[in-house]
């Protein structure tokens, strides 16, 4: 089983908004895949979001429209934030182990 600084941040929060992590020493285990199809779709919206705004910034977009574009690039980057950490953990955790060996 991983140890308490390799548990992985998932994708998603909890219903409080708390983050959820999984531990597991299977990378490609259900729940591992499942996390990393969710990264791919959030990182998907998000570029399609930031193509968007740079169609949207070239034009006279009506306020409502510019204020919905800003909030879901809002949540857009809140997902690809915690992707990065998600990573980026995950990437620190491999350095370790490999320094150990």
């Amino acid at each position: 089983m991983t140890t308490p600084n390799e548990l992985r941040l998932l994708p998603w929060t909890g219903p409080d908004g708390k983050p959820c992590f999984l531990s597991t020493d299977d990378n490609g285990g259900y729940m591992s895949r499942l996390a990393d199809n969710i990264e791919s779709v959030q990182l998907g919206t998000a570029t399609a979001l930031l193509d968007q705004a740079t169609d949207m910034l070239a034009t006279d977009a009506a306020p409502d429209d510019m204020w919905l574009l800003a909030k879901n690039l809002t949540g857009a980057l809140r997902d690809t934030l915690r992707v990065a950490t998600s990573r980026g953990h995950r990437l620190d955790s491999r350095s370790t182990d490999h320094r150990l060996r």
